[in-house]
């Protein structure tokens, strides 16, 4: 079963920027706007939390993956978005985020995030929300809102530390540095590398 986009967020081919397939007791979820290297624009957020509230309701449901393109998971948030953003809508875009990730955490099923390619910002923090992070030997991860004069307000400065330790988050924050697969798993922020990340997931 594939889900459709809502009206007037579809790419330009007209296929939707997100994908659900459910197989038996499993849900994919695939970010699915290559030209725009699955930026997690507003209304592909807006996708994705009616996707993620109708999952987590269901009770034939027992995992949830999350994965990309071949080259990339997913580049974070709009940044023609963010670049448009006054004070007042900052704080409702930081909400959103929050909001959905949060969902996501909380959710009674197992959640993965299959990261193939980039990993940045705003999809950091999703990857981050889930339970297990599996990646391909060509993932990297990066917070780069530091060279863009900001940070994320999607909970990654809570939930990152947590996971691999305020030295190593710091760097991250406060450099832009890209990590890769393997960097990733000796510092904790992964938990496997995979070259085939739907099979991996499936396993677990």
């Amino acid at each position: 079963m594939t889900s459709e986009a809502e009206s007037g967020a579809e790419n330009e081919d007209g296929t939707p920027p997100v994908n659900v397939d459910v197989r038996e007791r499993l849900a994919i979820i695939r970010f699915n706007r290559p030209t725009q290297r699955n930026a997690l624009s507003v209304a592909t957020l807006e996708i994705l939390d009616a996707e993620i509230a109708a999952l987590t309701r269901r009770t034939d449901i027992s995992a949830i993956i999350f994965t990309g393109t071949d080259d990339v998971f997913a580049a974070g948030a709009n940044i023609r978005e963010i670049a448009s953003l006054t004070p007042a809508t900052a704080k409702e875009f930081a909400w959103r985020g929050q909001s959905l990730l949060q969902k996501i955490s909380d959710a009674k099923q197992l959640t993965i995030a299959a990261v193939s390619g980039y990993c940045m910002g705003g999809a950091l923090d999703l990857a981050l929300a889930c339970d297990i992070r599996i990646a391909a030997p060509n993932a990297q991860f990066s917070h780069p809102g530091v060279s863009l004069g900001i940070i994320t307000g999607w909970g990654g400065t809570q939930r990152l530390p947590r996971l691999i330790g305020e030295t190593n988050a710091l760097e991250m924050f406060l450099t832009a540095k890209r990590v890769s697969a393997e960097e990733a798993l000796n510092i904790g922020l992964i938990d496997e590398i995979s070259e085939n990340l739907v099979n991996a997931s499936m396993k677990l």
